[in-house]
């Protein structure tokens, strides 16, 4: 992930202020939220590598595991909107906190799976604590940066996608090696060791991420008037422009163009994402540890390019 704003051909021609002040930000909010989102991405799909355990030892059919993966996202469809709507009303750096918080203790008690019912119960909840973080991070990143330099760090952290990935199938695969320790499977293992980083991060968050610019201690006064008045200056002319109402959005052609490619896009990639270790394991007969080496390979293809 490269982090130097002052390079781009988009602040060639701006102020030494303006660059020093979009640098700071960037430095000091992407990389930390970039590890938020690693940690997000992975206990929403860490349960496909669980299955290479789970499944046989709860004899759970590939029915009942495509079901249980799937009903993260109902959770997490019905709430989401909700959540981002509190997290405007409350503050982002609380809301943020209790998302995490929430979503890695259910994470965590996946491990407490007896059958189908709690499978799909405990997925439920997960999409259901979960919803709000991704779409609560974005708008807070229009909390702190001028509209030319969103796109740029929206992309930054999105980044923590494929990563996810090159970091996540090694470290489920490891886990899953402690299959027996403790008298514990190696897939409870693998939910409670994975869910707890999102409760520790999501403690971190209250005390690292500020509201806004004006509560960042580590800009000076005149960089907070700066990105304030910056900031101030694109709503109000926001304001001044018309903005189409939802019943306009929903008879839009191409609104519906872009959710049937979003669609397309979200239904492939976690398809990949949740059946790739089974897949794997399927067609060799290499320890769980390699599978998660193996499953690396796509998500480095992916962060290259």
């Amino acid at each position: 992930m490269k982090l130097n704003p002052g390079s781009n051909d988009i602040e060639s021609n701006v102020s030494p202020l303006e660059k020093q002040i979009i640098k700071r930000m960037t430095l000091r909010l992407i990389p930390f939220m970039f590890i938020l989102y690693i940690v997000a991405y992975l206990d929403r799909i860490n349960v496909g590598f669980a299955a290479l355990q789970m499944n046989a030892e709860l004899q759970l059919s590939h029915g009942v595991f495509g079901l249980g993966g799937g009903i993260f996202f109902i959770g997490y469809f019905l709430f989401e909107i909700p959540s981002n709507l509190i997290l405007n009303r409350v503050g982002a750096r609380l809301w943020i906190s209790r998302i995490m918080i929430s979503w890695g203790l259910v994470a965590s008690a996946m491990m407490f799976i007896k059958g189908p019912k709690s499978f799909y119960v405990l997925r439920f909840l997960l999409g259901l604590a979960e919803a709000g973080f991704f779409p609560g991070m974005i708008l807070y990143l229009t909390f702190w940066f001028p509209e030319k330099y969103l796109a740029r760090n929206v992309a930054l952290f999105m980044t923590a996608t494929p990563l996810a990935g090159v970091i996540g199938g090694p470290v489920s695969g490891a886990l899953l090696e402690m299959h027996g320790f403790g008298g514990v499977s190696g897939w409870q293992w693998l939910f409670l060791l994975e869910g707890l980083p999102a409760v520790i991060l999501g403690m971190l968050v209250f005390f690292y991420l500020p509201e806004g610019p004006e509560k960042a201690s580590w800009l000076s006064g005149k960089e907070k008037e700066w990105i304030q008045k910056r900031l101030s200056q694109e709503r109000n002319h926001k304001q001044q422009e018309r903005e189409q109402n939802l019943l306009e959005a929903v008879k839009s052609g191409r609104v519906w163009m872009l959710c049937a490619v979003y669609f397309s896009l979200v239904v492939a990639m976690y398809g990949i994402t949740l059946w790739m270790p089974l897949i794997i394991k399927g067609l060799s007969t290499v320890s769980d540890f390699f599978i998660g080496v193996i499953s690396v390979f796509p998500y480095l293809a992916a962060a290259g390019f």
